[in-house]
């Protein structure tokens, strides 16, 4: 099944590979952060609709059994864009707790949601507009 997450995952690698070779010569360096999930309150609502399991067996996948915190987040950017990386260059940098490693892809059991429930996933994801 072809998915538009992974084609946009592997362009934002290259054009981060890319950058950082062309402007390296100028001091700045290009780095990204592959985050895996870390709940929101507009995504999960519609993501993970309360009642149906799924953010159980969303935690389930990842290794170390919970979400990311966002503070996490923001610490690795931080560090990042700080002296203490300056010989980080042309990188993608993943946080997710090792999802990625196991099997990658939080939403990937989204294609065993019943017809059903899609529909009225659907209904919420348009009422909100």
């Amino acid at each position: 099944m072809w998915q538009p997450s992974a084609a946009a995952k592997a362009g934002v690698l290259a054009i981060t590979r890319s950058l950082a070779v062309e402007w390296a010569k100028y001091g700045i360096r290009h780095v990204a952060i592959a985050p895996g999930p870390f709940p929101t309150k507009g995504a999960w609502k519609r993501l993970a609709p309360p009642g149906m399991g799924i953010e159980k067996k969303m935690r389930d996948r990842i290794p170390l059994k919970r979400f990311g915190e966002h503070v996490e987040l923001a610490n690795l950017a931080s560090y990042l864009v700080s002296d203490s990386a300056s010989y980080i260059n042309g990188d993608v940098i993943t946080i997710d707790g090792g999802e990625w490693l196991k099997g990658a892809g939080e939403f990937n059991e989204l294609e065993k949601v019943p017809k059903l429930a899609w529909k009225a996933i659907n209904r919420k994801v348009r009422s909100n507009k």
